[in-house]
């Protein structure tokens, strides 16, 4: 997922010229070496000699790589540029590579993902404050659960508000209990806390003690693995286990249900090293498969099958109903289609997702080099995140699975398009004896604009008439 860079107030003027300041467009905090090659165009003029501004430091970009220091996801970078600028209007442009070290795609090296965002800037902008706030009441409940379904709430669905740092990560996070929306939360440390990926237990002690003294508690945190470091090589299995390790930790500390961790990222060696650790700690590490990942396929079925062969409770796999969707959302389609996508394809894509015939139509405008440059990180999104198998495709490991996240991306209910799912979900999981939790996460606020409590608040009241409607 991406996220614009620039906001209002990135252009100022800084000790012998200018200075950009760049948000950071992904969904936890990386090492500084993650940024790669970023280009500055001001007015036209490509800027020579970009600095990164550490603290009291002007470190060259090309010499990040040998920085270890970390991007929290709430700092905005800065990039001083030799260019002195007159008052007033001007045409910014930013490029640069983002290289995610624990998303791998080949075996030299992690995914690494390009950015460009061009817009007019007022230099030295006063900055305005972004938050909206809310009072759309409690969330409604329409009757109980079935016992052991828990409907959560995640921290990610409030992403674009971290990233904005009008508001603390923390009150961010704590404020989805105070606000009455869910009781559990899944967490990412990653964006709450500077002290990530380290022993962060101070850190995690007063969240913590918050969120208690508000009633709530952690369902669920998001980990991951860098397997790349900062330098581009890659972690030693002793080093992949220190990097999990303190997230354990802190999981145990906060009296979490558990861990989550990409599908097959953890593999067996380091499965059998934390398994008595998962024991020692009472946690769950869940494994999630989602969009296009299923049972069978080739991106998941053996790390599945792993799973399953080692049959310990304490190893679970995380469904995210993104595996699950009947057709693509209309907000995403109108995004594509404004970002210049050929008309005949998004008729294609609105009428026959699940058309097997659609994924060669999606490759071939791919592979062609014709999807536009602003939209083709979004458009992979067809062949990632979003999914288009029954429900039912799950229905062989449902004693493996541990917990849901409910992912929905706008709340447009067209033909059941969202809720449907959940409903489908909610009859498959009857009568299994299912106990774990169902998160609410939206995906969606990568294209839209819209209020993440509002957002959250409501696709909450839907997850639970249909999941009571599934299970009556």
């Amino acid at each position: 997922m991406t996220l614009p860079p620039l906001r209002d107030d990135s252009l100022i003027t800084s000790p012998g010229g200018a200075a950009v300041r760049i948000s950071l467009p992904w969904i936890r905090s990386l090492p500084l070496a993650s940024l790669q090659n970023p280009i500055v165009t001001i007015d036209g003029a490509r800027a020579e000699d970009i600095t990164v501004v550490l603290d009291d430091r002007h470190v060259p970009a090309a010499e990040l790589t040998e920085d270890d220091g970390w991007w929290f996801q709430q700092d905005r970078l800065t990039l001083a540029v030799p260019h002195e600028l007159t008052s007033g209007v001007h045409d910014v442009a930013v490029e640069f590579w983002l290289r995610i070290p624990y998303l791998q795609v080949g075996p030299d090296g992690p995914l690494t993902l390009p950015f460009r965002e061009e817009r007019p800037l007022v230099l030295d902008a006063p900055h305005v404050s972004a938050v909206v706030a809310t009072d759309a009441g409690p969330v409604v409940s329409d009757g109980s659960l079935p016992a052991g379904w828990v409907l959560t709430a995640s921290a990610f669905n409030w992403t674009p508000e971290m990233i904005a740092a009008e508001r603390d990560a923390v009150d961010i996070a704590i404020g989805i209990v105070e606000d009455d929306l869910a009781v559990e939360i899944e967490a990412e440390p990653g964006q709450l806390w500077r002290s990530f990926p380290g022993r962060g237990e101070a850190d995690a002690s007063a969240f913590g003690e918050r969120l208690a003294a508000a009633g709530g508690r952690v369902s669920i945190l998001g980990a991951s693995i860098d397997d790349w470091s900062p330098q581009g090589t890659r972690r030693t299995d002793d080093e992949r286990f220190a990097f999990l390790l303190p997230q354990i930790e802190i999981a145990h500390q906060l009296g979490a249900r558990g861990l989550r961790l990409p599908i097959g990222q953890a593999g067996r060696p380091l499965l059998d090293r934390v398994l008595p650790i998962l024991h020692e700690t009472g946690l769950t590490l869940f494994e999630e498969i989602q969009g296009s990942q299923t049972p069978g396929s080739p991106q998941a079925g053996s790390a599945i099958d792993q799973i399953v062969g080692i049959d310990d409770p304490h190893v679970r796999l995380l469904v995210d109903i993104s595996m699950f969707m009947p057709a693509l959302p209309e907000s995403y389609l109108q995004r594509l289609q404004d970002g210049g996508v050929p008309p005949e394809l998004i008729d294609t894509l609105r009428h026959r997702w699940r058309d097997a015939a659609t994924v060669g139509g999606i490759v071939d405008l791919l592979r062609s080099g014709g999807v536009p440059a602003s939209v083709h990180t979004l458009y992979m999104d067809m062949l990632v995140r979003f999914g288009r198998s029954e429900a039912t495709v799950i229905a062989d490991v449902l004693p493996w699975i541990g917990a849901f996240h409910l992912k929905f991306w706008d709340l447009d209910d067209s033909d059941d398009r969202v809720s449907g799912p959940i409903r489908e979900l909610g009859a498959l999981l009857r009568g299994t004896g299912f106990e774990g939790t169902l998160c609410s996460e939206w995906g969606g606020h990568e294209w839209l604009d819209d209020d993440p409590t509002a957002m959250t608040r409501d696709h909450l009241a839907m997850a639970r008439r249909a999941l009571n409607g599934a299970s009556a």
